[in-house]
C-alpha cells in the first residue's frame, strides 16, 4: 500500500506541467494559481474533515504567512513559465529548491557542506543550467528563454521559502492542517491581485479540457502531500527518493505525448545529471551532505 501512495504522488506531480499548460489555454496565471490553492485547500479540508471531524485555519502563526508567501511565489512564478514556455519546464524547479536550501543552510545556518553536499549542489546546478541551455544560441538565452528559466529560478526559490517554513512549523502543527493553513491563506494572498493582474478567460470558457486541469491541479494540490506522508511511513527511504525522482521523467514523457514538446538529448542528460545529484544529496550514508551547527542548549536544526 506504501508504495502505492509513493506511485500516486509520483505520477501526480509528474502531470502538473502538462495539466497547467492545458489550463492557460482558458484563463491567465494568476487564475491558474488562485485555482490550485482555493481548489486544493476545498479538497484538503474536506478530508481532513471527514477523517478527524473538524479543521482549522492556524492563521495566528508567522511562518504559516512566510509559507504562504513562498508557495504563491513557487505556484504564481512556476504557472508563468509554464504558459509561456514548455510543459517539461517546472521539472528545474526541484533541483533549484534543492541548491536554494543548501545555500541557506551554509550561508544563514552556518551549516557545513560535506563534499557530498557540494557534489549535489554541482550537479543540479550543472544539470539545470545544461536544460536552459538546450544547444541555444547566446541571443536566445538573453531573450524569451532567459525569462522562462528565471521565473523557474523564482519559482524554486519560493518552494525554498516553503520547506524552511515546513520545518519552522512541523513542531506546533500536524502535516495536514499545517498544508491547509497554508494553502488556505496562499489562496487569500493570490486572489488579491486578480483585479489587477487577471486577465479572466483568455480561451473559450467551454473548454472542458481546461476545466478538468484546473481541478485536478487542485486535487494535486490538496491530497499529493498525504499519499506522500504516507509513502514515507510505509516505504524504505532509498526507494521513495528514486521512485520520487521519477516524477522527472515522466513530465518529460507527459510533455512529449499530450503537446509534442521537443525533447532534446540536453533536456535528458541535463535532467539525469541532477536527478543523480538529488539522489546523492539524499541518499543515507555515513557522513551527510550537510553537517549541522550545534545551536545554543545543545538543539541542532537540520
Amino acid at each position: 500500500m506504501g508504495l502505492l501512495y509513493l506511485l500516486l504522488a509520483t505520477l501526480a506531480w509528474s502531470f502538473v506541467g502538462v495539466l497547467v499548460k492545458a489550463a492557460s489555454g482558458m484563463v491567465d496565471s494568476t487564475i491558474i494559481t488562485f485555482a490550485r490553492f482555493s481548489i486544493g485547500a476545498l479538497f484538503l479540508g474536506l478530508f481532513l474533515y471527514a477523517r478527524h471531524g473538524h479543521v482549522k485555519v492556524r492563521a495566528g502563526l508567522k511562518w504559516v504567512w512566510i509559507g504562504a508567501f513562498g508557495k504563491s511565489c513557487n505556484y504564481f512564478f512556476e504557472n508563468i513559465a509554464l504558459s509561456i514556455g514548455y510543459s517539461y519546464g517546472n521539472i528545474i524547479v526541484p533541483p533549484i529548491q534543492t541548491v536554494v536550501l543548501l545555500f541557506v543552510s551554509v550561508l544563514l545556518l552556518k551549516d557545513r557542506m560535506t563534499g557530498r553536499g557540494w557534489t549535489a549542489a554541482a550537479l543540479c546546478l550543472a544539470g539545470v543550467l545544461l536544460i536552459s541551455w538546450n544547444g541555444q544560441s547566446l541571443s536566445m538565452l538573453s531573450g524569451g528563454s532567459g525569462m522562462i528559466t528565471l521565473m523557474f529560478v523564482l519559482a524554486g526559490a519560493g518552494a525554498a521559502i516553503h520547506v524552511i517554513s515546513q520545518k519552522m512549523l512541523i513542531k506546533d502543527l500536524d502535516t495536514g492542517n499545517m498544508n491547509f493553513s497554508t494553502f488556505f491563506i496562499a489562496s487569500l494572498l493570490m486572489a488579491l491581485p486578480i483585479p489587477v493582474l487577471g486577465e479572466g478567460f483568455v480561451g473559450t470558457p467551454a473548454n472542458g479540457w481546461a476545466w478538468f486541469s484546473l481541478l485536478a491541479l487542485g486535487a494535486i494540490t490538496g491530497l499529493s502531500f498525504y499519499w506522500f506522508a504516507e509513502s514515507l511511513r510505509r516505504v524504505t527511504f532509498p526507494v521513495v527518493i528514486i521512485v520520487s525522482n521519477l516524477t522527472v521523467l515522466f513530465g518529460i514523457l507527459w510533455s512529449y505525448l499530450i503537446f509534442n514538446d521537443p525533447i532534446t538529448s540536453y533536456i535528458i542528460v541535463g535532467a539525469l545529471i541532477f536527478i543523480a545529484g538529488m539522489v546523492i544529496l539524499n541518499m543515507p550514508g555515513k557522513k551527510a551532505a550537510v553537517q549541522n551547527k550545534p545551536r545554543a542548549g545543545g538543539r541542532t536544526d537540520g
